[in-house]
């Protein structure tokens, strides 16, 4: 992250020393009254950006699981429920579901959303598609012989999903999973366009009144380049500990 950063800083000095371009930064300067005040205001959009996606990629998660359990039957009809669920979403840009949530919902169903839901529903349907792919590969790599052995046992197939199944293919997917959590940090930005007050509208927002994009846009890139480094930390820090886990239990 350190060296990350310091790269970063070193090509922001780098293109200041060869352009021409008269540099403002007093607009989000810690020293400066009305910069610290820009600073506040775009730092605060940090929960923002964090609770919508954290609430995105529990409703997608869940979502994928439930689409992801047909993909086992061996009921065609199930089987094309799935792929049809998949295709789909996967296929329309998340931008396009966004807006057409945002809009188009309330014209068919008579409900007023505001942003924040229209953008949970929207991330979550399209990062769904994923998600149901991730399961569906976590649920198929669970041996054969754990099933059979399931069935020797005469559990039903509810008892065998959540006794056998699911916790060997959850802990699978996981690590996937968590980096499907920092795509869906940076996805939210694309709420900007409905008005969700999230760190790239915040920064929109400041360019008009401060009329200092490249400042601002800058510290929006540091802004995300942290959130995005804290996240994937996180996640392999949770590789590395399910790796232990899995040595240990063969060593056991």
């Amino acid at each position: 992250i350190r060296r990350l950063a310091v790269l970063a800083a070193l090509l922001v000095l780098g293109g200041c020393a060869q352009s021409n371009y008269t540099w403002g930064w007093h607009v989000v300067s810690p020293f400066d009254t009305r910069g610290l005040t820009n600073l506040q205001f775009l730092v605060n959009g940090v929960f923002s950006t964090v609770s919508v996606a954290l609430v995105s990629i529990t409703v997608s998660v869940l979502l994928g699981l439930i689409f992801a359990l047909p993909a086992l039957s061996s009921n065609r009809y199930l089987l094309w429920l799935n792929r049809a669920y998949v295709e789909l979403f996967r296929a329309v840009p998340m931008l396009v579901l966004i807006l057409w949530v945002y809009y188009g919902v309330p014209v068919l169903t008579g409900l007023q959303l505001n942003v924040f839901i229209a953008g949970v529903i929207a991330l979550a349907l399209c990062d769904s598609a994923f998600e149901a792919e991730i399961f569906r590969a976590g649920l198929q790599s669970v041996d054969e012989g754990q099933r059979e052995a399931a069935d020797a046992l005469g559990l039903s197939y509810a008892d065998k999903l959540r006794y056998v199944i699911l916790p060997q293919a959850v802990r699978r997917v996981l690590p996937p999973l968590g980096n499907q959590f920092v795509y869906m940090l940076k996805a939210s930005s694309l709420l900007s366009v409905i008005g969700y007050s999230e760190l790239t509208r915040r920064a929109n927002e400041l360019v008009v009144v401060e009329d200092r994009p490249l400042e601002i846009y800058t510290l929006l890139v540091f802004e995300y380049l942290v959130l995005i480094l804290l996240a994937s930390f996180a996640v392999r820090r949770l590789e590395r500990h399910l790796a232990r886990s899995d040595r240990s239990a063969s060593g056991a």
